[in-house]
């Protein structure tokens, strides 16, 4: 399945929209990477990606990272070090939750939309917004074959 199958070009500019609009309220980083298929461990395979995108190369190494294996039916929420110091186990469950109905319901675009909005608004909580932020890191959607 290629990425336009699984998300449209319209769609793909509104995740990007939604990443510029969450990290308005945060000085964390967000990005979306896209795949067709991952191992059997797709948690491996999001820190393997997580590490290919320099995610950790923020000054307050709190960038978080949607991964989605989308012929793979597989997805992990990854947060970095200056995140999973402060926040509690399980974090991104309730993401994960909401994430995993919009793909059962055939709508993946609006499923990341939403998710970045609300881990922007969680973000913010430990990681407000400065007022010599910077865009540390692309909010293009990254992929890889």
């Amino acid at each position: 399945m290629q990425l336009d199958n699984f998300i449209s070009k319209p769609d793909q500019g509104r995740v990007v929209a939604a990443i510029g609009e969450a990290e308005k309220m945060t000085s964390g980083e967000i990005r979306v990477h896209l795949t067709p298929r991952c191992s059997d461990d797709v948690m491996y395979d999001a820190i393997q990606a997580f590490d290919r995108l320099g995610m950790y190369k923020t000054r307050h190494r709190n960038g978080v990272l949607i991964f989605v294996a989308f012929e793979s039916r597989k997805f992990a929420i990854l947060g970095d070090s200056g995140i999973n110091d402060v926040v509690p186990t399980g974090y991104w469950d309730d993401e994960k939750e909401i994430l995993l109905e919009y793909f059962k319901n055939g709508d993946p675009a609006t499923g990341l939309c939403s998710v970045i909005s609300r881990v922007g608004t969680k973000l913010k909580a430990w990681f407000p917004i400065e007022d010599d932020d910077v865009n540390e890191l692309s909010n293009e959607i990254s992929y890889e074959e």
